[in-house]
């Protein structure tokens, strides 16, 4: 809508503007109409994009574009305080992409924008954590409402909602010429919980509102992630250096199919997905891994194994879904075999499992790192694969 010649735009304010959030969720909110505001605490940063007012985000694949994004500035949060508490106020929407370890540390300042907003602003107005985690919203919700008075609560509940999201895109580590410009894959998804937001859900390009996001959760975790680690560990194996020298070995390629064999028909049957989408969803995602500009280290995909170990998390909870099914999940009983020999030096945690494996040997770092049980039919189908590493 123009008035006196100018647009009025609505107004968004995320949190974070590092290549995620320009290359993202700020792209995606100003092609849907919004100024964004981008808040951090990098001075050079918020100076760079207050001066250039725009930025430009790199499609690269098959067919490479450029984006140029304008309505765009920036707040740094430890200087300008005032001026975050009053945009806050008249937001239209909050977003954030900053890690979820950084959550905590921007839940003060949320907080003090929300109290004052309350009492004038009776709007309703929806905070979207999008982290690469499971319910990013609600641990950012928990966060701000220690910080907020008893008389605020009952407000900040009626008006403000916290819908938790699943997000999607391959964003590789970069260094640009250019201060502002971020390199993106051409895929990107982001679903987003309507039953947790408040007010008219807004239409926002790129951003679909479901009704069960756990559905689309465990679909991204494990497909993507579950993939990109199964490739990872079995390229680490052969000794191959980046994920798209691993997509052209025919034989990972064959055995990441035989995965996602696995999840898909565990993801089917527990929530009905349609397999012919499903399978159009696994082979985007094949197709992604294989772009030549995005490749990233082996090293890095299968970092952390003993987080990627853990029961809940996208090797084992599949196999454990697929066994109470009645299913045999004979590749990922391969892949956690080998994410237990991951032993690259430059890893914390690879350090730490092998440290332990040496110390009480595979069958028990087996138990200990993944909560499988001794004897049960997850624990024979892995030790079967780490036996055939000791030949």
């Amino acid at each position: 809508m123009e008035m006196g010649g100018s647009i009025i735009m609505k107004q968004a304010i995320h949190f974070g503007a590092g290549n995620i959030g320009r290359g993202f969720i700020g792209e995606l909110l100003v092609q849907s109409g919004y100024e964004v505001t981008f808040v951090d605490v990098n001075d050079e940063l918020v100076k760079t994009i207050n001066e250039k007012k725009a930025y430009n985000i790199k499609i690269v694949g098959d067919e490479p574009q450029t984006v140029h994004v304008e309505h765009v500035k920036a707040i740094n949060s430890n200087t300008n305080l005032e001026d975050l508490l009053t945009a806050i106020v008249k937001a239209d929407i909050i977003t954030t992409a900053i890690g979820p370890n950084i959550l905590k540390f921007i839940a003060p300042n949320i907080a003090k924008g929300l109290e004052r907003r309350v009492k004038v602003n009776e709007t309703p107005l929806n905070v979207i954590a999008c982290e690469n985690m499971v319910g990013g919203s609600t641990v950012l919700k928990n966060f701000v409402y220690e910080h907020l008075s008893d008389e605020a609560k009952p407000l900040v509940d009626k008006l403000i909602g916290f819908p938790d999201a699943a997000v999607d895109r391959i964003v590789p580590l970069q260094h640009n010429e250019e201060p502002l410009l971020v390199q993106v894959e051409p895929y990107c998804e982001w679903d987003v919980n309507r039953t947790q937001a408040k007010g008219e859900v807004p239409e926002i390009k790129g951003l679909t509102w479901v009704d069960n996001l756990q559905a689309y959760i465990e679909r991204k975790l494990f497909t993507v992630n579950t993939g990109h680690a199964s490739i990872a560990y079995m390229a680490y194996q052969k000794g191959i250096k980046d994920i798209y020298s691993a997509m052209q070995d025919p034989e990972i390629v064959a055995f990441v199919r035989k995965v996602w064999g696995e999840t898909g028909s565990m993801l089917i049957e527990k929530y009905g997905f349609d397999p012919a989408v499903h399978q159009k969803y696994v082979e985007t995602t094949e197709k992604r891994f294989a772009n030549p500009h995005l490749s990233d280290e082996v090293t890095r995909v299968a970092r952390g194994p003993k987080r990627k170990l853990g029961a809940k998390d996208r090797l084992v909870s599949p196999a454990t879904q697929l066994i109470e099914q009645g299913k045999t999940p004979s590749a990922l009983a391969k892949v956690i075999a080998a994410a237990l020999h991951f032993d690259y030096e430059g890893d914390k945690e690879a350090v730490e499992v092998q440290a332990y494996v040496k110390e009480h040997g595979y069958e028990e770092a087996l138990t200990h790192f993944t909560g499988i049980e001794k004897g049960s039919k997850l624990y024979n189908l892995v030790e079967a694969e780490l036996q055939v590493y000791k030949k």
